[in-house]
């Protein structure tokens, strides 16, 4: 079995895993896609602030849009006109510049470290305006705020909600005078990167809680592998499982009252659920195959993992209640690793053709597996919030760098550490809507 089926190979395969040093999260565009609406996005004006602001409101918007796949932003250096607001748009000008839609905007200053942004999202063709917003921020909040402007611009484009003003966590690793391991969790442009927790010790398998203030994650810090939740805004963490033998893959239920996780305790690798508030355990699995990698179906009814089972890795799913488990997967020698869609119609996976594992999408209605990445060791595949986005590992030389893929394949980009490993990346999930 390939590492990726880790849990019963957790200090060989970290300790085999080549590290660097530190380095910031740089967003690379490896693949666009044909056909994109073109949209142009004017530097934000910030005429009337008394004193420059630490971010380019514009810039963050420009490049969120260019990511998502669905917009081709102009670059900012062949901008026919710099417009404001809407008054002062000539809509032929950017109609003949092949603009079809246009972003304009001005921030005022409120009271000291206070904002407002205002927006305004037009329809060059038909020369109205389509979205329009006021947004009070707070100065260390500006960044949030450009990325809820690309949310909303996405929305009322596509119908789906954005994604942009969400998060990511990933275990990083260090290599100065000893290895070190780093929990982070960023922006999903990899920016305001903030280290959850750091140890001497392995740290794996993050997984964020349905309301995105805590994490659970595994942590060698014991000299075994035990499973922990922290919270993010406290800092106050408890330890959940630390039996004998392994305890990993911790998993969220939907309604987050639970943790599917795996534990040897009781002889094989099974899959058990624990009731966080009374710690409760229940085991749902019982064979001597390795079981491991659960995830939760989209209503929390059913637990998808990987088993070896049938000779090779494979997805099965079990309900809650228990029962036998189903294969899924029956295309190709190896399938593991699930990520569900929120809406649950897709399941996210790794993928083996010919030695080379890549990470694949499997429509649950028709059974298609569609490949969606084209390199060779691909890992860790991860749902954005909105389902359109899948955030997974690769390897490039010796370092571990995340990339994010449409569910098509067709646009791609890469959050690269330049200087570091970065591996196991989970899409955290919506933020909670500010009354508008």
């Amino acid at each position: 079995m390939r590492i990726r089926l880790k849990y019963l190979f957790l200090i060989l395969l970290w300790m085999s895993v080549p590290v660097a040093g530190f380095g910031a999260l740089i967003i690379e565009i490896t693949e666009g896609v044909e056909g994109a609406l073109p949209v142009a996005v004017v530097p934000f004006d910030t005429s009337e602030l008394s004193s420059e602001i630490p971010v380019d409101v514009g810039e963050i918007i420009t490049n969120d849009l260019n990511r998502s796949g669905v917009f081709k932003a102009m670059d900012r250096n062949a901008l026919v006109a710099r417009p404001n607001y809407s008054a002062q748009v000539q809509y032929s000008r950017w109609r003949d510049a092949g603009i079809e839609l246009l972003i304009v905007g001005r921030i005022f200053q409120k009271a000291p470290g206070e904002y407002d942004i205002q927006f305004q999202l037009l329809d060059v063709l038909k020369q109205n305006q389509l979205l329009g917003y006021s947004l009070p921020v707070k100065k260390r909040k500006l960044r949030s705020a450009a990325h809820e402007i690309s949310d909303l611009i996405y929305e009322q484009i596509t119908g789906t909600r954005g994604a942009f003003n969400t998060r990511i966590a990933y275990i990083k690793s260090q290599s100065e005078e000893a290895r070190k391991y780093i929990l982070q969790v960023a922006d999903t442009d990899g920016f305001n990167a903030q280290t959850v927790l750091e140890s001497d010790e392995p740290l794996m398998s993050p997984s964020w809680s349905p309301d995105g203030q805590s994490l659970a994650y595994v942590s060698f810090e014991n000299k075994r592998p035990e499973i922990f939740i922290q919270h993010l805004a406290s800092a106050k963490r408890s330890k959940i499982s630390g039996f004998k033998g392994i305890n990993g893959a911790p998993s969220w239920s939907p309604d987050g009252k639970n943790l599917a996780l795996v534990l040897t305790k009781d002889g094989s690798a099974d899959i058990y659920i624990m009731n966080i508030a009374s710690k409760r355990l229940r085991r749902l699995t019982r064979h001597r195959s390795i079981d491991t990698e659960p995830v939760w179906s989209a209503r929390g009814e059913s637990i998808i993992f990987t088993s070896d089972r049938s000779g090779a890795p494979q997805l099965y799913e079990i309900a809650v209640k228990g029962g036998k488990p189903k294969r899924i997967t029956f295309e190709g020698k190896y399938n593991s690793a699930a990520s569900v869609s929120p809406d649950g119609k897709y399941i996210a996976m790794v993928h083996a053709e010919r030695g080379q594992y890549k990470i694949a999408q499997y429509e649950r209605e028709t059974g298609n597996l569609t490949v969606i990445t084209d390199s060779s060791l691909d890992e860790s595949p991860s749902f954005s919030p909105n389902g359109k986005m899948v955030l997974y590992a690769s390897t490039e030389g010796n370092n571990g760098v995340l990339y994010a893929v449409s569910i098509d394949g067709r646009a791609k980009h890469r959050l690269s550490d330049q200087s570091g490993d970065i591996r196991e990346p989970v899409w955290g999930p919506y933020k909670r809507r500010r009354k508008r």
